[in-house]
């Protein structure tokens, strides 16, 4: 009479046992699906930080971001597409609000700092700057506290950040380039030069670099085209350049030349540099 009570039994404690194994699994399946939706949602943040139409991705991070306001890896986002979509205004209150949260990093004050160049508060910039700690040595920190240094007129200070920059980076053409002009604004001709020189030869391509060179040798009455790469439009365009500097500093008939030298080389109709010319003769004409 024991058998059918223990097969009873037995067949109860199954049905327990399956039980906690459905619900078991019914967990584990559940967890399986987050993980999913993490990756899944993981992945679509990529991808509106990187192709996405950037007032697209504003959209979505601020859809997102309302929904979970403490995430700061959402309200990154929304500064990061704010800063693509060029809203930069918009960007520098955002970050403002990814610096106060938790889990905020020295790289976030940087990228405030960024914004907030971006959107001309160099004071409030420099601020943020100046909190970021000292151990923090990043090639954009020192570029942009090189930007800050140039904007207050303190030369030395802005030599030293952008050579600390220059040596932080495995491409320092853009930054060379920006000290270059920096250079230039402060009158050190030959110190520009020397610098666009360099932008050039660590990209042959950087054109700016190129016509900021043009600049720098105008500035000292060299109406020469250097001897760096350049192909038949950039020459015409350079010509240009330097026929526009001969002008600004009196030299109108070597001007004159230069803007016939860069008609003549370039490929097309170079509208602006016809009109520049027939401008300067029919103010010769007239006078």
């Amino acid at each position: 009479m024991r058998h059918p009570i223990l097969f009873s039994a037995c067949i109860a404690g199954a049905m327990v046992l399956s039980a906690c194994e459905k619900k078991s699994g019914d967990a584990a399946v559940q967890r399986a699906f987050q993980d999913v939706n993490v990756v899944d949602e993981s992945n679509l943040n990529d991808v509106m930080l990187t192709v996405a139409d950037p007032n697209e991705a504003v959209g979505y991070f601020q859809r997102t971001a309302a929904t979970d306001p403490s995430r700061i890896d959402l309200q990154r986002g929304l500064a990061i597409s704010l800063i693509r979509a060029k809203r930069t205004t918009e960007a520098a209150t955002a970050y403002g609000k990814v610096v106060k949260m938790d889990g905020a990093t020295a790289d976030d004050q940087v990228d405030y700092a960024d914004a907030l160049i971006r959107s001309g508060d160099w004071s409030q910039a420099e601020k943020v700057l100046d909190g970021v700690p000292p151990t923090h040595e990043t090639f954009k920190r020192y570029r942009l506290e090189a930007m800050v240094a140039d904007s207050n007129q303190e030369w030395k200070k802005a030599d030293s950040f952008y050579e600390i920059a220059v040596g932080l980076t495995t491409q320092p053409s853009g930054v060379m380039n920006n000290w270059g002009y920096s250079k230039l604004t402060r009158g050190d001709y030959q110190g520009a030069e020397r610098l666009f020189g360099e932008a050039i030869r660590q990209d042959p391509t950087l054109f700016t670099a190129k016509n900021n060179m043009i600049l720098a040798r105008g500035a000292q009455r060299d109406y020469t085209l250097p001897v760096i790469p350049m192909d038949q439009i950039e020459r015409a365009q350079l010509l240009h350049t330097l026929a526009l500097s001969a002008i600004k500093q009196g030299d109108v008939e070597t001007g004159k030349g230069l803007l016939r030298d860069a008609i003549e080389t370039h490929p097309q109709h170079f509208e602006a540099a016809v009109r520049s010319l027939q401008a300067l003769e029919n103010n010769v004409t007239n006078g």
